[in-house]
């Protein structure tokens, strides 16, 4: 499934420690995402490597995601590819910074594809993740990255003061020259009474965190494999609102999942709130396109 990565000062390092005396054949850009750089990397023993980069700067952003991919394979849930180094390289000018992962190859979607994700997505929400926090508690081992935004996962005892304090206020805070000051008053009501709004779950889930349609693909054994995590410790209705945006997934996931985790009632209008967080990041990092839906979000929780 996956394991710890090791990190590199230098990217032919990597590859001679992984194997051996080797030399890339070819490297093609490949197309999606807006904050790496990714490539398919050929090599002369006729392996492929899928590489991300990134500016010299920004090593800690690789190594946060390697850490989540790790801590999600040793779920041993679910389909994650293998972690095979992150690093920096000198390079020229300025240098890079690097992850290296298996190169998924798909090999088309078996029958039942999204009832398969779900029920494995069920099981990664039972594991334990007592590995990443502290007696019961809600966070994460490490800070770590929404999209380009720093994630705080500092823990806490209470689910609801975890997502109040280190999600969503951290975004309203950035996000305040957006708002008028109605609508800052909008948002302290809320953020003053979210425990009339979500629940406190029986038991930490380990979450993806970043769970939108384009993070899952198909993978070489034909079941959903999951990318680029922005993992933590909550309540699992995170991961599930959060396939809701952009794209979406069929209503049979979520049917194939409550039958393995029945949701307490309410757990839609839940949605709402936990894609807030994302949408307000969203805000932050791509402009005012994002306004309108924090706005009515937000509204529809305090008029």
């Amino acid at each position: 499934m996956g394991k710890q990565s090791v990190q590199y000062t230098s990217l032919a390092k990597a590859f001679a420690d992984i194997y051996g005396p080797v030399s890339i054949i070819g490297a093609s850009r490949l197309t999606g995402g807006d904050i790496n750089k990714a490539y398919l990397v050929q090599l002369s023993n006729g392996s492929n490597v899928f590489m991300k980069a990134n500016a010299f700067e920004n090593a800690d952003f690789f190594a946060a995601e390697a850490a989540g991919l790790a801590s999600l394979a040793s779920s041993g849930t679910i389909g994650i590819p293998k972690v095979l180094a992150a690093g920096t390289d000198p390079g020229e000018e300025a240098g890079y910074s690097f992850l290296l992962l298996e190169y998924l190859t798909p090999s088309g979607k078996i029958p039942g594809y999204w009832q398969t994700f779900a029920r494995e997505l069920a099981a990664l929400h039972r594991a334990d993740c007592s590995s990443f926090t502290h007696g019961g508690r809600y966070g994460y081992s490490r800070d770590n990255y929404i999209g380009a935004t720093p994630q705080d996962n500092t823990q806490e005892q209470s689910w609801i003061a975890f997502f109040r304090d280190h999600r969503l206020f951290p975004q309203v805070q950035k996000a305040a020259h957006y708002f008028d000051d109605a609508f800052k008053a909008d948002m302290t009501k809320l953020l003053d009474h979210l425990d009339e709004f979500l629940i406190e779950p029986e038991h930490p889930s380990l979450l993806h965190g970043d769970l939108w349609s384009g993070n899952i693909l198909g993978g070489p054994d034909g079941k959903a494999w999951l990318i680029d995590p922005a993992c933590y410790c909550g309540h699992c209705e995170v991961d599930l609102a959060m396939t809701r945006l952009f794209g979406g997934v069929p209503e049979e996931f979520y049917e194939a999942y409550r039958e393995c985790t029945p949701l307490e009632p309410g757990y839609a209008k839940r949605f709402d709130l936990y894609n807030l967080y994302q949408l307000l990041n969203h805000l932050n990092l791509f402009g005012t396109g994002y306004l309108t839906p924090v706005m009515e979000i937000t509204r529809s929780f305090v008029s």
